[in-house]
């Protein structure tokens, strides 16, 4: 079994390099079904591998999402019913990749899971998976998907809370794309604020203890935190304002930043090498 692991792994590296993400994480996904804790690498390379064949369909269903609403502006209703049946082919796609994640994640890395670190993890990436669900689904499917999210998030952050200080990377990734799903999906911008400021301030406090090896990744992660709170801030009710709903669907115009695709823009893919809770998004 060990010797299939090593090839398995060392295929998941060629393929990455390859760019070629959707055998990657096959690789990936014969190595979680071996039901063995996976080693920092490994679980980055799952990582890795889901974040960019999940990104790219989601990338396509913003830009096919802003381009709806142009045409609709317009009147230009043979090309807003073209529109709709491609994005629901992109649709169908991401609901079968967060499907397949979630499931792998469920039945396998954290039945597998014996450290805080990786059970934070992994709850943190199903939370990631459930909002990316919730990203897209309608009415019913939406509210059961983002009530998954926040149980898998919630999670994560018990344990975070209890194991791992408040400059941990994992934590503060966490941290950060909890507080997303809050803004993003809940539409929540008072309890988003409160979560990263809460998180910024935690880490703020313990800066001086801070670990050498993860000082960059935190400070980093702890960036993010403070540019969507000044992101936020503008769309905090005023005193005695209403807020709106969580079952109305933000328009595509301000996209937060979350763990992962930040990192990713900014060039950051090789160094998350040793900061794998940085690869979601």
């Amino acid at each position: 079994m060990e010797k299939e692991r090593e090839q398995l792994v060392y295929l998941a590296r060629l393929a990455e390099q390859a760019e070629r993400y959707d055998e990657m994480v096959e690789a990936m996904k014969k190595v979680a079904k071996l039901d063995v804790e996976l080693t920092v690498e490994e679980r980055n390379l799952v990582s890795v591998g889901y974040k960019n064949v999940i990104g790219a369909r989601r990338a396509s269903w913003r830009i096919l999402s802003s381009i709806e609403q142009k045409e609709e502006a317009k009147g230009n209703e043979q090309n807003v019913k073209r529109i709709k049946e491609y994005r629901q082919s992109v649709e169908d796609e991401l609901a079968r990749i967060c499907n397949d994640i979630l499931s792998v994640i469920d039945q396998h890395l954290i039945p597998s899971s014996s450290t805080g670190e990786s059970t934070v993890f992994y709850h943190k990436m199903k939370g990631d998976y459930y909002r990316y669900l919730a990203e897209f689904k309608g009415a019913d499917e939406r509210k059961e998907a983002a009530d998954q999210s926040l149980k898998a998030y919630e999670a994560a952050t018990s344990t975070a809370i209890s194991d791992l200080p408040p400059t941990h990377p994992i934590r503060l990734g966490l941290a950060l794309n909890f507080s997303v799903f809050y803004y993003e999906i809940l539409n929540s911008p008072e309890r988003a604020c409160g979560l990263a400021k809460q998180a910024f301030d935690d880490a703020i406090a313990e800066l001086d203890s801070l670990n050498e090896d993860s000082y960059k990744d935190s400070t980093l992660i702890m960036q993010l935190l403070r540019d969507n709170l000044t992101l936020w801030t503008s769309d905090l009710p005023e005193e005695g304002g209403e807020q709106s709903t969580a079952d109305e669907p933000k328009a595509v115009t301000k996209i937060s930043r979350d763990c992962g695709e930040q990192f990713f823009k900014i060039g950051l893919v090789e160094e998350g090498r040793n900061m794998p809770e940085l690869l979601f998004q």
